[in-house]
């Protein structure tokens, strides 16, 4: 019966940590006001905070998710398309759920998908 039990906890902890990536988004906030919701990503993806500034002295955020190839990068919005640049903003991700709640912070969700997989080979392991 512990065998069987082990075994769902296992396979039910291995699902719970392979669930799509929960993120605030907010598409566009300033200073530090910036009304977010809850949005799944997809693959690919993970949460960002950017922080700008636009005309050298408004301060600019967005929340959301990006691609992993565009993390951690500083873009400049100019318009129109090829004109002056209207703020620069810097990208800054990381892959945990809800972890774009405030800038700077430091996340490895990697780690908790090893320990996962780790401890549902043990467990099964062990029942057998």
């Amino acid at each position: 019966m512990n065998k069987i039990v082990l075994g769902i906890f296992a396979v039910t902890l291995y699902f719970a940590v392979g669930q799509a990536l929960q993120c605030y988004e907010c598409k566009v906030g300033l200073w530090d006001l910036c009304f977010t919701t809850k949005q799944p990503c997809g693959n690919n993806e993970h949460c960002y905070s950017g922080v700008g500034k636009a005309g050298g002295f408004v301060d600019i955020k967005k929340k959301g998710c990006l691609e992993v190839a565009k993390c951690n990068n500083t873009e400049k919005v100019h318009f129109p398309t090829n004109g002056s640049t209207i703020y620069h903003m810097t990208k800054t991700c990381c892959s945990t759920d809800l972890c774009n709640s405030a800038p700077g912070h430091f996340h490895v969700s990697a780690v908790s998908m090893a320990f996962a997989t780790i401890s549902s080979v043990f467990m099964v392991k062990f029942l057998i």
